[in-house]
């Protein structure tokens, strides 16, 4: 297998999004979804042995946490694969030691995942991240740690850079945290909390906890391996203390990343099938068949896979994204080419993500030409005619790929950095050009 069918370094620069010359008709095979690879790499990392993940994410995010965990001291080995995105993983667990710092970069779950893991390690474990991440919410996870009796020095900012003091061992026991920040505060305690000596109470006391379905994502993750997760109330969590079984794991294709091809067969007209597409899944992303079909696609599944195809318009919603809020930006894509105004609301936590994601969806769709309400929650978009210029990415990979949506039907849209795409999806690029092309991968 060459390297360049899974490099993390796509051209980076300006990239002009190719307009569809016809109706699309491909099959596209997208590779692992970046959730589940980085919640089932820290669970193999405390598991009772070695384990394997089949089929994985290779991306920037899913190689920090490769590297964060390795610089804990647990073994992480590439071995052969038959999938066509890069090698399998077989994950070692070893004591913690710390007595490192660890690079986050962007990624929202390696910085909430580690910080719990970082409690355990014998030893100091400095966590920073890229610049442009520095500004994303972690005071909830640092305080829940603190209740828990983790020492943390923050010299009083509550976001990174900080230092975890570990010494081996949390005690656990029953802490109160605000997640309305991130769903991740939840899942990064709730899947370190079986190595707490007396397991984990966790209640959320906060109005909105987003992303739900990726909580139930680290809960199913994590009974899968033996591990008992009872839920008392809404927002309410108890963990047994316990070590999770070892086990091989094959990760699910990343539904949320398949969703500007299939939103592609809306917007150029055509079908796009995404090969694979789990049956059942706690994925956010499996949304998408039914979000698609209420905006006037036509959804199939056949042998496995979901089929779009595109309808004779786009139809204006007003939705609740709250549980899938990292689809905001793909539906505001389609939302730009609608009969009618959509509004999406619940999402107005992403404004803390990447970018501020409403107010970057909201100045790039005026850009061009197109009419945007920012809301508190979330965006009104009426359809207007679109014109050619400027995407900014924002450093954002979903920003840069809703760019290229757009692209398909305005002639002349720029993205100014597809290399952000490299977050979750580096063949970007080359998969929707050939999609584009009307290849099958």
């Amino acid at each position: 297998m060459s390297a360049e069918r899974y490099s993390l370094s796509p051209a980076r620069g300006v990239y002009r999004a190719p307009s569809a010359e016809a109706a699309v008709h491909a099959s596209v095979t997208v590779p692992g979804s970046k959730s589940l690879t980085n919640r089932e790499l820290i669970i193999a990392a405390i598991a009772d042995g070695p384990g394997r993940l089949t089929r994985p994410l290779h991306s920037d995010d899913s190689r920090r946490m490769v590297e964060a965990l390795r610089l804990l001291g647990v073994g992480i080995e590439e071995v052969p694969s038959d999938g066509e995105f890069g090698p399998d993983l077989v994950v070692t667990p070893a004591p913690l030691h710390g007595g490192t710092t660890i690079d986050c970069g962007q990624a929202g779950t390696v910085m909430r995942f580690i910080a719990p893991l970082a409690g355990l390690a014998a030893e100091d474990v400095h966590l920073t991240a890229h610049e442009t991440a520095l500004h994303r919410p972690m005071g909830a996870l640092i305080s829940g740690l603190r209740d828990l009796g983790v020492d943390i020095d923050d010299e009083g900012t509550w976001s990174l850079p900080f230092t975890v003091r570990g010494h081996g061992r949390i005690r656990g026991g029953r802490i109160e945290i605000d997640a309305s920040g991130s769903s991740q505060f939840v899942s990064g305690l709730l899947l370190a909390a079986p190595r707490f000596d007396v397991g984990l109470h966790l209640v959320h006391t906060g109005d909105h906890l987003p992303s739900l379905p990726h909580i139930d994502m680290t809960i199913e993750s994590l009974s899968r391996r033996g591990i008992r997760i009872e839920r008392p109330g809404h927002g309410e969590w108890l963990v047994e203390a316990g070590v999770p079984r070892a086990k091989e794991v094959v990760i699910e294709p990343d539904l949320s990343n398949a969703a500007p091809f299939l939103a592609a067969a809306m917007v150029a007209g055509g079908e796009v099938t995404v090969p694979a597409w789990p049956l059942h899944s706690t994925q956010p992303g499996a949304m998408l068949p039914e979000i698609l079909h209420a905006m006037g696609a036509h959804t199939s599944r056949h042998g496995g896979a979901l089929t779009v195809r595109g309808g004779d318009s786009i139809r204006g919603l007003d939705m609740d994204l709250s549980a899938a809020s990292e689809l905001t930006p793909t539906i505001a894509g389609l939302a730009a080419f609608a009969d009618s105004t959509t509004t999406i609301r619940g999402v107005g936590h992403i404004r803390t993500h990447e970018t501020d994601r409403i107010a970057a969806l909201a100045g790039n769709l005026r850009a061009l030409g197109g009419e945007v309400d920012e809301l508190p929650d979330g965006l009104r978009i009426h359809p207007r005619e679109l014109h050619g210029g400027v995407w900014p990415a924002h450093h954002d990979h979903r920003m840069a790929t809703t760019g290229a949506l757009v692209g398909l039907r305005v002639p002349g849209v720029e993205i100014d950095d597809i290399g952000t795409t490299a977050k979750t999806l580096p063949e970007f690029p080359r998969l929707w050009e050939r999609m584009l092309a009307g290849e099958a991968e």
